[in-house]
């Protein structure tokens, strides 16, 4: 697999909304395991194709359990129950920002064999699933922060 270089958040293709993945191939798994590769580089938990300049609905997220990889993935239920705590992003390196997120989601995706699959998340990987899907529509943490962080206070 190999290294991609990730966009930094003033890139304007991170602004744009990806379409949906259509062919589950030889070119998506390569690109898959590349972004897990790219994430685990990087030391991230998560990573969209977007941020390496593919506007396609694709996401890998590892928070210490494993990659998972979601092609097309779509939040089915976000909990009442929200967390505000620090969050940070590949593309905005050292920058950290206090952003509100479900406690718990459950969201449908598909793999890279095309195979529907289902995910419940809470804590850490729901934040991700949430973070992941957000740069699918061009969202990005920063959009969402109420306050961003001192590195300084960051250690």
């Amino acid at each position: 697999m190999a290294i991609r270089n990730i966009l930094r958040d003033t890139d304007e293709r991170l602004r744009k909304k990806s379409r949906p993945v259509e062919q589950f191939d030889g070119r998506l798994a390569e690109l898959l395991g590349d972004m897990a590769d790219t994430m685990h580089r990087a030391d991230g938990v998560g990573l969209a194709a977007p941020q390496v300049g593919i506007l396609r609905r694709a996401v890998v997220i590892d928070i210490g359990e494993g990659v998972i990889e979601m092609v097309n993935p779509e939040i089915l239920w976000k909990s009442d129950e929200l967390l505000d705590e620090a969050e940070g992003c590949l593309s905005s390196p050292g920058e950290y920002g206090m952003v509100k997120r479900p406690k718990k989601v459950r969201a449908a995706y598909f793999d890279r064999s095309g195979n529907r699959c289902e995910i419940e998340g809470e804590g850490l990987l729901a934040r991700a699933i949430c973070h992941e899907t957000d740069h699918l529509n061009g969202i990005l943490f920063k959009d969402l922060a109420s306050e961003m962080l001192d590195p300084e206070e960051q250690g």
